[in-house]
């Protein structure tokens, strides 16, 4: 059974971010799943994503790189859990150590819902195993999101 160490507070434990996209709905599900345009939002402001492998099946394995500004690599893998083209998706995801343990491990549930040409996006994020030292991914984990949830909606508008 994943374990969450006892220093991650339960205000980090759950997130859910609401979007409203000026697109279709079927191409934000596009611009999420297909890792050439995944690779361009991917990460807070500032990262890149020199490695972004997403195999968007159930069973499909998920491969990303995402490298800060100080040059720091933040290696994620993962697993798509379900996919209902263009309404769901939920994948884990983790966090790795440099040795290949996990740091963190999220499950990842993506819902949209088209609304008058709009999309709305549902991000709903459960931690299933954390240590202690992914505190400050965890306090940082809501910013994340929002900021890449931002570089998503500035790459739909660009498609």
């Amino acid at each position: 059974m994943p374990k969450i160490d006892d220093a991650v507070l339960p205000e980090h434990r759950e997130l859910t971010i609401v979007r409203v996209y000026d697109a279709p709905r079927a191409l934000v599900f596009k611009a999420f799943t297909d890792p050439v345009h995944l690779a361009r939002w991917w990460g807070p402001h500032g990262f890149t994503t020199p490695i972004c492998e997403f195999d968007a099946r159930p069973g499909g394995a998920l491969r990303i790189h995402m490298r800060a500004p100080d040059g720091r690599v933040h290696v994620t893998q993962g697993e798509v859990r379900e996919i209902v083209i263009p309404e769901r998706l939920v994948f884990v995801i983790a966090l790795q150590e440099d040795d290949g343990s996990i740091r963190l491990e999220n499950l990842t549930t993506v819902t949209l819902v088209e609304r008058a040409g709009k999309t709305e996006l549902t991000l709903h994020v459960r931690v299933v195993q954390a240590t202690a030292a992914a505190a400050p991914n965890l306090a940082g984990m809501q910013v994340g999101w929002s900021q890449s949830l931002e570089r998503l909606a500035e790459l739909v508008a660009a498609l």
